[in-house]
């Protein structure tokens, strides 16, 4: 966790901010900051993610590790090919499972889901969430929520207390509402009183969430609340680690969200000064902004191997590399979602599935193409669960693509072939490609 300060620590940093220059530039000393290159930037995103240069993880236990490293992921119902957070794994883990996820999540407890945009996260973590909860709770949206379905919550919480765990489906509501959480008055309120973490899902039955109390759900050593400065403190880091890279204003912007309040640039800015001064973060220039960026100071080592052109240690592959293979990412990828793509991989990419077919571009379910540490395609894969025909409605390379590489043909080969035994399909169809060169060269190298 690193030093705990305090708000009288802001203070202090803040002023002597002021008495300078409010620009964190100026503080750090630009001239003597490590210069991070775009293939440094890409491997340590990628590798920190365990997605490059190969899978490192294997099995239900490698499945856990992952989710231990990777800090967060990102949960979806959309199962067109695969769900997003199991080609996420898939893309980690070696002869991963969708089973595995729910294995380590309900049955070991060893992880929860939480969130409005829902996320797997460590079960450790859970002390520190609580302050969100609480916080949550506290908006005036939420106060509102709680008076005005007073009753369906006292009637969910009961009904569960009562007779245990139970999904929006054991109850048959008081009445319809109008809400993207749910279309009954018990739905809204199970969701509320999740979200205050009163609730925690215990199970899923497909998709479907079954809830129970916290406290007999969560384990009992963690079954309590950190304190306001060391929860505040923890999610300052959390950022960083489940980013990588962070410039000022995005990361400011996402400790407010995890810590629930509301944080002014200037706290913001002396926040940030302190994690300097106390070690934790050190900032960087990257190659391709003319921005301060930070880091967690501890993978200072990584970033240095990784100039130095070498691959550290722990991150040896225990299978095929992404030269050996492709990887298919998934939609929501922190690797290339959220507008990443476009500054590491100067890849331009949008999960299209929640646009109108007018305003798509590719296509309904298109994901990336990992190829070594650049992404050079994309494709819109479909199952057909029925037939086992994995229908390949759009395939689309760069113009780096090195398509007359045999080396680069295999990999693809190879790793849609492993995609496809993941999925369960027998058969591809490429007959949906319209590129006539690139249909007749993936008929060629399968």
């Amino acid at each position: 966790m690193g030093t705990i300060f305090s708000l009288q620590d802001l203070a202090r940093v803040y002023i002597i901010i002021e008495r300078t220059e409010p620009d964190l530039r100026e503080v750090a000393n630009m001239n003597s900051l490590m210069k991070i290159s775009k293939t440094t930037q890409r491997r340590f995103v990628l590798g920190r993610q365990g997605l490059w240069p190969g899978r490192r993880w294997s099995g239900l236990e490698g499945t856990a590790q992952a989710l231990n490293a990777i800090e967060a992921l990102q949960l979806d119902p959309l199962n067109v090919a695969a769900r997003s957070q199991d080609i996420a794994l898939w893309g980690r883990v070696l002869d991963y499972r969708p089973e595995f996820l729910d294995q380590v999540i309900y049955g070991q407890r060893r992880f929860f889901d939480y969130g409005g945009g829902l996320f797997v996260y460590p079960i450790a973590e859970l002390p520190y969430w609580r302050l969100h909860m609480q916080r949550r709770g506290e908006t005036p949206y939420r106060v509102e929520f709680a008076k005005t379905h007073a009753a369906a919550i006292e009637q969910v919480y009961a009904a569960i207390q009562e007779h245990g765990p139970l999904g929006n489906r054991d109850f048959a509501g008081n009445y319809r509402v109008n809400s993207y959480r749910g279309r009954k008055d018990t739905g809204v309120a199970l969701f509320h009183l999740w979200l205050l973490g009163e609730l925690m899902i215990t199970r899923r039955q497909g998709f479907q969430r079954i809830y129970d109390l916290r406290e007999r759900v969560a384990p009992p050593e963690l079954n309590y609340a950190a304190p306001v400065e060391e929860a505040e403190q923890f999610f300052a880091i959390k950022s960083f680690a489940f980013m990588g890279f962070m410039r000022e204003r995005p990361w400011i912007s996402s400790l407010g969200g995890d810590i629930q309040r509301k944080i002014s640039p200037a706290e913001g800015k002396a926040w940030l000064a302190c994690l300097v001064e106390q070690g934790s973060v050190t900032p960087l220039l990257l190659e391709g902004s003319k921005e301060t960026w930070y880091t967690l100071s501890s993978e200072l080592p990584l970033l240095e191997t990784l100039e130095a052109g070498q691959v550290p240690g722990a991150w040896q592959p225990t299978g095929p590399t992404t030269l050996d293979e492709v990887t298919i990412l998934a939609p929501l990828d922190i690797v290339s979602a959220r507008g990443r793509a476009g500054f590491l991989f100067d890849f331009d990419y949008v999960w299209e599935v929640y646009k109108p077919v007018e305003q798509r571009r590719w296509g309904y379910y298109t994901v990336p193409i990992l190829y070594g540490d650049r992404l050079i395609g994309r494709l819109d894969p479909k199952l057909d669960r029925k037939t086992g025909v994995l229908f390949i409605n759009g395939f689309w390379l760069e113009d780096y693509g090195p398509v007359n590489d045999p080396d680069f043909g295999l990999a693809v080969s190879k790793g849609l072939e492993r995609f496809a035994e993941f999925l369960g399909a027998k058969v591809f169809d490429f007959s949906s490609v319209q590129s006539a060169e690139l249909r007749s060269w993936l008929e060629k190298i399968f």
